[in-house]
């Protein structure tokens, strides 16, 4: 089922016709899993697990193995990722401070291969 189409942190969309633009398949399974991983624990109160919050990350000593961690556990909650083959999520931290994600996994509806990457300024 196809839904507005909006990508974390950026404004709506509009379609060639000028209406809002329409995200569905692989697009919307992708804005999902980004908007899951980049919203803070705690911030939808009333789905307080909800959330990787991975910017909490930044600006500490880094530790990829959590990082890694925190934001498989998320994504294997999105109807959109496929279980098996899992996620495969390569963990990079910049001598700037910047956390960098690159994932892939394969979507759940298509068995499509899709990828991320994700980076996190502080």
């Amino acid at each position: 089922m196809a839904d507005i189409q909006h990508t974390y942190g950026a404004d709506l969309t509009l379609s060639a016709t000028g209406d809002i633009a329409l995200s569905d398949g692989t697009q919307l399974g992708q804005e999902r899993v980004l908007r899951r991983l980049l919203t803070n624990p705690g911030a939808y109160i009333w789905q307080l697990t909800y959330g990787a919050g991975l910017a909490r990350f930044v600006g500490k000593v880094a530790n990829g193995a959590r990082i890694k961690a925190v934001a498989k556990s998320q994504m294997f909650r999105e109807a959109a990722v496929s279980r098996t083959p899992g996620p495969s999520i390569d963990v990079a931290v910049q001598p700037s401070g910047v956390v960098t994600l690159d994932i892939k996994y394969q979507d759940a509806a298509t068995k499509k291969p899709a990828a991320l990457t994700i980076n996190v300024n502080g």
